[in-house]
């Protein structure tokens, strides 16, 4: 899912985001991944390149990037958020030995009603997350 600067910087401008070297920077990697990677494994990443990111400024623009609908957090394990570029819907599976965590296509499972739930709760929309093994393992 690379894209060229232009765009991330247009596609930053379009949602209202003042165009940091930061923001830029974790969206920019987010964009190049497939991984759903947390904020640290961002912020190391980020300080491979150029050690000058801080824990709280990719927090900061990761809240930015999720508040505008340009990235998601996913929280599959307990306690950890991890990050996707990826916003389309769809689903996840995540693997319980080595942790990885693999898009799976919307179409994979069929339509959930949502009109069964008891009387007073009013659903959006749901995700579904498979549990198992990946095949690497």
């Amino acid at each position: 899912m690379t894209q060229s600067v232009d765009t991330i910087i247009k596609t930053l401008r379009s949602k209202g985001l003042k165009v940091t070297p930061q923001r830029f920077a974790v969206y920019a990697n987010l964009l190049s991944r497939q991984d759903h990677p947390t904020a640290e494994q961002i912020l190391q990443d980020l300080n491979k390149q150029a050690p000058t990111s801080s824990q709280a400024t990719v927090y900061s623009a990761l809240q930015a990037l999720r508040d505008v609908g340009l990235v998601r957090e996913v929280l599959l394990e307990e306690g950890v958020s991890r990050y996707d570029a990826n916003v389309e819907k769809h689903h996840h599976f995540y693997c319980r030995q080595c942790n990885a965590i693999e898009d799976i296509p919307w179409e994979t499972f069929p339509d959930i009603s949502l009109d069964h739930l008891r009387p007073g709760l009013k659903a959006q929309t749901y995700e579904v997350t498979v549990y198992g093994t990946c095949d690497c393992c």
